[in-house]
C-alpha cells in the first residue's frame, strides 16, 4: 500500500511539473521567445522615373534640405510639428505632405516578420533613415489579423474579432478602412494594397467622428497616451501623437483623439498601439515622454510606420 501510495504520488509530481513546464514554454514562446518566420525585402520606391530622379537629387551631396526644430522641407516632403494642450494633455500634430504616395512605407523590427521580433521605435527608423517615424500596430503581439506591408502579404489569418476595423493604405496613398471579416487578404494583394495596418479602431471617416465618447480599445483605460494616423487629401496625412501616464499629462479617450484629429482636417483616421508603445520620432530625435520601457524609455515594438 505504501508502495503504490508513493508510486501515485511520483506520478502526480511527475505531471505537475509537466504541466508547469508545458505552461512555461508556452507563455515564453507567447510573449519572449523570438520567432523569425521571414526575411523583410529592402522598402524601395516604384515611382515614376521622374519622381525617382527627383528623390534621387533630394538625397544628394548638392541638396540640403531645411531642418528646424519642428520642420522638414525638401523637394518632396514637408512636415510641420506643432504641439497644443488637450484636456490637459500635451498632443504633438504632425502636418505631412508628399511628391509622392510612395514617401509612405511601413518597417519591421530587424527587417524580420515574426513573433516577438522587436526593437524600438527609434532604433528602427534610423535604420531605416526615417524622418518622421511612429509606432505601428505591434502585429506580433497577436497571432491573427492582417499583416501586409509595403505591398507585401505576410498574415492572412483574420481576426477572431468580426467587428476588427483595419486601416488600408491603397498604390496611390489613399485610406479606407475595412472589416477583415468582410475583406479576404487575397483581395487586398490583388488589389495591389501597400499597407493594411491591425489595431483600431477608425477614428474618422467621410470627416466624420466614428467612436463614441465611451468607446476603448479592449483592457484599454479611458485616458491613454495614443498613436494615430489620418489623411487629409491626396498625398497629404496626419499624425497625432498624445502623451499620458504623467504628471503633465493624463491622456486622451478615443473620442478625444478622434476630435483633434477632425479639427485638424482629417478625412479618414485610424488608432494605432497606443499606451506604453506611443512613440514620435523626427529628425533624429524623440518627440514625446515615453512610458512604455523601464525607467519610461521606450518600449520595443514590432514595427512602424513612417515618411523617408
Amino acid at each position: 500500500m505504501k508502495h503504490f501510495l508513493r508510486k501515485k504520488y511520483m506520478w502526480a509530481c511527475l505531471s505537475s511539473v509537466f504541466l508547469l513546464g508545458s505552461s512555461s514554454y508556452i507563455l515564453l514562446k507567447t510573449f519572449v521567445l523570438p520567432q523569425e518566420i521571414a526575411a523583410v525585402e529592402s522598402v524601395s520606391n516604384e515611382t515614376s522615373t521622374s519622381t525617382t530622379d527627383t528623390k534621387n537629387t533630394s538625397n544628394s551631396s548638392s541638396f540640403e534640405p531645411l531642418i528646424t526644430d519642428n520642420s522638414y522641407q525638401d523637394e518632396n516632403i514637408n512636415i510641420t510639428l506643432s504641439s497644443e494642450r488637450v484636456d490637459e494633455t500635451t498632443v504633438y500634430v504632425a502636418d505631412i505632405t508628399v511628391s509622392d504616395s510612395s514617401y509612405l512605407k511601413t518597417a519591421l523590427a530587424n527587417n524580420t516578420y515574426g513573433r516577438n521580433i522587436k526593437e524600438t521605435t527609434s532604433a528602427i527608423a534610423q535604420e531605416q533613415q526615417a524622418i518622421l517615424a511612429i509606432n505601428g500596430d505591434y502585429y506580433g503581439f497577436r497571432d491573427t489579423g492582417y499583416v501586409l506591408r509595403n505591398g507585401t502579404l505576410y498574415r492572412d489569418t483574420p481576426s477572431e474579432d468580426e467587428t476588427k476595423e483595419d486601416l488600408v493604405i491603397d498604390k496611390n496613398g489613399d485610406f479606407s478602412i475595412i472589416k477583415e471579416a468582410e475583406t479576404s487578404a487575397e483581395k487586398l494583394v490583388e488589389e495591389d494594397v501597400q499597407q493594411v495596418l491591425s489595431f483600431g479602431p477608425a477614428l474618422v471617416e467621410d470627416g466624420e467622428v466614428t467612436v463614441s465618447e465611451d468607446e476603448e480599445v479592449s483592457q484599454s483605460m479611458q485616458s491613454n497616451p495614443r498613436t494615430a494616423i489620418a489623411q487629409v487629401g491626396t498625398n497629404h496625412y496626419l499624425v497625432v501623437v498624445s502623451e499620458g501616464r504623467t504628471d503633465d499629462s493624463q491622456g486622451l479617450s478615443l473620442s478625444e483623439l478622434a476630435t483633434v484629429l477632425k479639427n485638424h482636417g482629417a478625412k479618414t483616421a485610424y488608432n494605432l498601439d497606443g499606451g506604453g508603445s506611443t512613440m514620435l520620432y523626427f529628425n533624429g530625435k524623440v518627440i514625446n515622454q515615453t512610458v512604455g520601457g523601464s525607467g519610461n524609455s521606450e518600449r520595443s515594438v514590432s514595427d512602424i510606420v513612417f515618411i523617408g
